[in-house]
């Protein structure tokens, strides 16, 4: 539960201060492949007082719908097999009470329909894509590409699977927008996005952003090659 209890005082903090707390973002990988780790929302995180998992957000009502979006993006792309509670993948605001059922008339309001849209074509892009899932005990499926960038809060890294073939995921947990963000690449080539929770189909903002970008001969950090992305907020 230590992942877990780490992420949510990271999101439930102004993105203006999570700088000062981006160790709660990578401490987990001192740990993570020392055993076959699961990565729950139970029961337990939505009861007692402490909140559904929409109300741990930071911020105003769309903001905390795109930080769950990013938060749950994160954790689907973190090593380790994941469980989410009822309710939570559509938004409920109230906590999960035994003694009544799920709020699901929210289903009527676009943000929460679109959240529900958003994780249930996050598990179907889990399933599809075994970089995320083949080797998720070991370092050999997993590389930092961006780790110590606390003045922007955005971490970047790549899964691989058994066959050498590699997702990158890239995190920007602020509301600020990276308009050129560069990060080092592991491979020369063309890489293409292939999923972004800031589309509008989940409710994002939208905004045209390339599909495909062709590496650069530019070395950044350990890698011979880089990439200039343009990173939405809280995406």
């Amino acid at each position: 539960m230590g992942w877990m209890n780490d992420m949510l005082k990271f999101m439930s903090t102004d993105p203006i201060g999570r700088k000062y707390n981006h160790n709660l973002l990578t401490f987990s990988f001192f740990y993570a492949f020392s055993e076959n780790f699961l990565l729950p929302i139970s029961h337990d995180e939505v009861v007692h007082g402490k909140g559904s998992m929409i109300e741990k957000m930071f911020g105003e009502y769309e903001m905390k719908f795109s930080s769950l979006k990013t938060f749950y993006a994160y954790m689907t792309a973190h090593p380790g097999k994941k469980l989410l509670f009822m309710g939570t993948e559509f938004g409920q605001f109230i906590e999960w009470d035994y003694k009544k059922g799920l709020d699901w008339i929210l289903l009527d309001y676009d943000a929460h329909r679109n959240l529900q849209t958003y994780v249930k074509e996050l598990n179907l892009f889990y399933k599809k894509n075994s970089p995320f899932w083949q080797i998720d005990y070991s370092w050999e499926g997993f590389n930092w590409l961006v780790s110590d960038d606390n003045n922007n809060s955005v971490i970047a890294f790549a899964r691989t699977n058994e066959s050498g073939e590699k997702i990158i995921a890239v995190c920007n947990f602020t509301k600020v927008e990276r308009p050129v963000y560069k990060i080092g690449v592991p491979e020369k080539g063309t890489y293409e996005i292939v999923f972004n929770s800031d589309s509008v189909k989940f409710g994002g903002i939208g905004e045209k952003i390339k599909k495909t970008y062709k590496s650069l001969n530019e070395p950044y950090g350990e890698y011979s090659q880089s990439i200039d992305l343009k990173l939405p907020p809280l995406s």
